[in-house]
């Protein structure tokens, strides 16, 4: 009995493990000099951590890892040195998607199933953000990014595609962890709640998501005009009005004010709802 549900926990682990690889190869948005903000590819392996344990959890972010790292091989010819090419494999890959595992760990909490798999979603990507930018800050310096301010250039660059990732990932998590119980042995759909309520639900997701979208576009239209294209340094006069005859900006405002209006409206319907049926 006990074989047997191993080996339904690997048989599981390795499909979450495949999604996520399939969530993670098309991306949302892809960034010019690396990272990008996906579908919630991280959510996979944190379903697997909060169904079965921990241990499972790293497992999975392990192996998650390794096939981001061989889908990354061309990352390594930057480097020269092997112990920078072991740092990258590490920091950028091993380490940071397994530690993605841990977002289980609030399963046994009081917490709803819901609310533990928000903060877990929160905890994974904090911990992997940590690893990108020890990496950049480190084996990246003097490449992609300048040696001078190393810390502050990996802080603000990896938090260009992480935060929108992040969001993505949260809102993902909030959303299925509302709809399924991934607490028992079979997966199955949570008792129905009010129809106001579920209205309400759907559109703090359709808000999260505008916002999420319109943060993700005005995040790569800037930042890579920011990014001097030989040193790789960020300069901020690089975003000179003059540079791009205006349309650049005003694509950026329109996006903007309309996510900006969209996302006001869908909260105050959303509070209206909550108001008739309380």
């Amino acid at each position: 009995m006990k074989s047997r549900q191993q080996t339904k926990k690997m048989a599981e682990g390795a499909l979450m493990v495949a999604f996520a690889t399939v969530l993670g190869i098309l991306p949302l948005a892809q960034l010019p000099y690396g990272g990008s903000v996906t579908v919630a590819s991280m959510l996979p392996i944190i379903l697997v951590s909060y169904r079965h344990g921990i241990r499972w959890g790293v497992g999975a972010g392990f192996v998650f890892g390794v096939i981001q790292q061989l889908l990354g091989l061309s990352n390594l010819s930057y480097f020269t040195t092997w112990q920078s090419i072991v740092a990258i494999v590490l920091l950028d890959y091993l380490i940071a998607f397994s530690v993605v595992g841990l977002g289980g760990i609030f399963r046994r909490s009081s917490l709803s199933q819901r609310d533990a798999l928000l903060l877990g979603a929160f905890l994974a990507s904090v911990l992997r953000y940590l690893c990108h930018v020890i990496s950049g800050a480190t084996v990246w310096a003097g490449l992609s990014i300048p040696t001078e301010a190393a810390l502050l250039y990996s802080l603000v660059y990896n938090a260009t595609y992480m935060v929108p990732e992040a969001i993505v990932l949260c809102i993902a998590a909030y959303y299925l962890g509302s709809m399924l119980d991934f607490g028992k042995e079979e997966i199955t759909r949570l008792p129905a709640v009010k129809t106001a309520s579920r209205g309400a639900n759907i559109l703090a997701v359709a808000a999260g998501l505008v916002g999420c979208a319109a943060l993700v576009f005005d995040t790569v239209m800037i930042f890579s005009r920011m990014q001097d294209a030989e040193t790789g340094e960020f300069n901020i006069s690089l975003l000179q009005v003059e540079r791009f005859a205006g349309s650049f900006w005003m694509a950026v405002v329109i996006v903007t004010g309309v996510a900006a209006v969209a996302v006001a409206t869908m909260f105050a319907v959303r509070r209206r709802l909550l108001t008739k049926s309380s």
